[in-house]
């Protein structure tokens, strides 16, 4: 498989024994959904590009480096920095409020607090939930908690934004597609690529461009 992500900030993804005869890219505030059912290697592929899984060949590039051929340590670095995830779950530190879920990133690549509140305001204000920075996670619907996850995933203006099953956790219609405007919305305005697996039809829907894995293997 061969793929290139954010117009070459993430570029050349090869596991042929995984997908073969696989081939994408993904320009800055393009959205791609990568569909399949369930064992069709989507989280697989965004774990991947994530610097998680290693490819049996070939390369995923960031900013023109291979990030497997990076040391672990330099692998998270870039990792922390360079992308941002958003997970099914939300996946939010139950301890912390909103606010400082939101600024969980900037604090661990060692931005000073002041200026991670203010960067994670921001970007919670953006995806409505500002008037909520201060209520912790069992405070807030699947929906609101969704939206503090992507705040998470783009408070530090990563380059790439992978995204899994988003919408795996709302239970309407109206939601999922609340979720999905958040995030290219915001995926746009940064000037990010988003990358999103998902196996909900509604959300395919709304991607730029959709890759099938069962259709390549």
């Amino acid at each position: 498989m061969t793929a290139v992500l954010a117009d070459s900030i993430v570029g050349k993804i090869n596991t042929h024994t995984v997908f073969p005869r696989t081939a994408f890219s993904v320009e800055r505030g393009e959205c791609l959904a990568i569909t399949g059912p369930s064992g069709s290697g989507k989280t697989s592929l965004l774990n991947c590009v994530a610097g998680l899984l290693p490819p049996h060949e070939g390369q995923v590039m960031v900013g023109g480096e291979d990030i497997y051929a990076l040391p672990e340590k330099q692998r998270t670095r870039m990792r922390l920095t360079r992308m941002g995830m958003v997970f099914q779950f939300a996946e939010l530190v139950p301890e912390m409020s909103a606010l400082e879920n939101a600024s969980l990133p900037l604090r661990l690549a060692g931005t000073a607090a002041a200026l991670a509140r203010v960067a994670a305001m921001d970007q919670l204000r953006a995806t409505g939930v500002d008037s909520l920075a201060e209520r912790y996670p069992h405070e807030l619907s699947g929906g609101q908690q969704q939206r503090v996850g992507i705040a998470r995933a783009l408070a530090h203006g990563p380059d790439i934004v992978l995204a899994d099953e988003p919408t795996g956790m709302l239970d309407r219609a109206a939601s999922d597609a609340a979720v999905m405007e958040v995030l290219r919305e915001a995926a746009a305005d940064r000037g990010c690529a988003l990358l999103i697996a998902t196996h909900d039809a509604r959300v395919s829907c709304a991607a730029d461009r959709v890759l099938r894995l069962d259709e390549l293997v």
